[in-house]
């Protein structure tokens, strides 16, 4: 089953489709990049703050677009349908074609939970958290493809656009979705679990991340929340039980609840960790009278939490332990924190996926298992609101524990660098700089055979060209 020209006109709520003889093309691809585009897609022209869709059209079509998606007129179309107007169907339809809608996103998701309706045979696991939520995804994915044909999310694909875009992905070979879910407000995680319909929701944690947008962390637990109160009946609330916030949310679910944890109180927990650097972790999971012991290839003691979710999504459906610790040793779901040698001989620990201070001091523990001279290359922390000093101090403690260098990027790394030395880093050892370019012409002064260097920040802070730079060596 294709998503066709008739599902999408069918999903806008505009009835039968009046050109029968095109109703059953199909679209290849639903696209919000034209660079994405390939024969037959439909391109969704989305109003943005840096660009917006409608100015790429015309390149949608030359690259082979069989329709598009718009809501301002003056796009460069080659034929116009006004979704809103009624149609002469004694008019053939000219392909490509653009559909003219009020609002190109909302028509997105609308197109996105039509599609999911059609596919009741699906189940979908939602994951969300203020850390760990991709980690988790990729794990619960790997879990699950020992025995079923899963999809994941890819990438960062996690909100009101991505979201519907990985819906749109579903054939009816595909069992399970694990699909990630972020938000920046209240409401939005409820939206997302509307076009989704999850069955099994996760809550990895709850913290400040996102606490300039919301306020306080008891609203960021209540925006968090929505996932499991979507829940029915039927379906799994599967919660960090070490994690007081989230612990809370099982009176707030109509799904069953299932808890993991370090301690015995939850119904799956773990003990016996031993973190090998990058060798991985050893840890014995402990489940209704079973401990069953386990070598992983999971880089740093928090990568235990993101484990145990996933071992509960396999138990859940009956996995053998055999099929859930084979999964979990899939180093493809691996996806966060990245190996990469880098000039002068050392090893970078690239972690620039993105940064908050739980997930940079546990990156910093990582760092600090490891058998030479440690080197921080740290940034910036966005979107923390009133926590932003106290969250930037505390990283920086905890890198002059463990780093004999510090680099630092940018007016808030600059916080991390003066607490290092305010807790007895000496300053000899902290360049406090202030953007990537000067950071990578430190580094190569600096750098020697041996070293381990993290690099973290958050996305807008783009640290990942500094890890570019320095594995190709300029």
């Amino acid at each position: 089953m294709a998503l066709t020209l008739a599902d999408l006109w069918q999903a806008l709520g505009t009835g039968p489709w009046p050109w029968k003889e095109t109703g059953r093309l199909p679209l290849a691809n639903v696209v919000v990049d034209s660079r994405l585009v390939t024969e037959a897609s439909l391109f969704v022209a989305l109003p943005g703050e840096r660009t917006d869709g409608h100015l790429f059209v015309g390149d949608a079509f030359r690259c082979g677009a069989r329709a598009a998606l718009i809501q301002r007129p003056d796009a460069a179309c080659v034929a116009l349908v006004d979704v809103g107007q009624e149609l002469d169907e004694a008019s053939p339809l000219a392909l490509p074609a653009c559909f003219l809608v009020p609002d190109t996103l909302g028509a997105l998701q609308r197109l996105a939970a039509y599609w999911r309706r059609l596919h009741p045979h699906c189940r979908v696991v939602g994951v969300t958290g203020s850390v760990g939520k991709t980690t988790t995804k990729e794990l619960i994915a790997a879990v699950l493809r020992q025995r079923f044909s899963t999809l994941q999310s890819p990438g960062n694909y996690n909100n009101e656009i991505g979201l519907p875009l990985t819906m749109l992905q579903l054939h009816p070979t595909v069992q399970w979705v694990v699909q990630e879910m972020g938000m920046y407000g209240l409401g939005e995680i409820a939206h997302l679990a509307e076009i989704a319909r999850p069955e099994i929701g996760i809550v990895t944690n709850v913290g400040p991340t996102h606490l300039e947008r919301l306020g306080s962390i008891e609203r960021i637990a209540q925006a968090k929340a929505e996932l499991v109160q979507a829940l029915p009946p039927s379906g799994l609330a599967i919660l960090n039980g070490d994690d007081e916030r989230v612990r809370a949310m099982a009176s707030l679910t109509k799904a069953n609840v299932f808890c993991y944890g370090l301690e015995p109180h939850n119904d799956l927990w773990a003990d016996d960790i031993q973190t090998r650097g990058l060798e991985g972790l050893r840890m014995c999971f402990h489940f209704r009278g079973q401990s069953v012991r386990a070598r992983l290839p999971l880089l740093g003691h928090h990568s235990v939490h993101g484990a145990l979710a996933a071992v509960a999504v396999g138990l859940s459906q009956s996995l053998a332990w055999d099929e859930v610790i084979t999964g979990l040793r899939d180093k493809s779901a691996q996806v966060r924190l990245m190996v990469v040698p880098g000039i002068h001989s050392t090893t970078i620990l690239d972690d620039t996926y993105n940064a908050s201070p739980a997930s940079t001091i546990a990156a910093l523990n990582l760092l600090a298992e490891m058998d030479g001279r440690k080197v921080a290359v740290l940034g910036g922390m966005l979107e923390l609101g009133s926590y932003e000093v106290e969250g930037h101090r505390l990283v920086g403690r905890r890198a002059a524990e463990v780093v004999s260098v510090l680099v630092t990027v940018g007016k808030l790394g600059h916080l991390i660098a003066e607490e290092a030395m305010a807790v007895g880093l000496s300053p000899s050892a902290v360049h406090a700089v202030a953007d990537n370019d000067e950071a990578v012409t430190i580094l190569h002064q600096i750098l020697a055979e041996g070293d381990f260097v993290l690099i973290k920040g958050s996305r807008g802070i783009a640290m990942e060209g500094i890890v570019a730079r320095l594995a190709r060596g300029d």
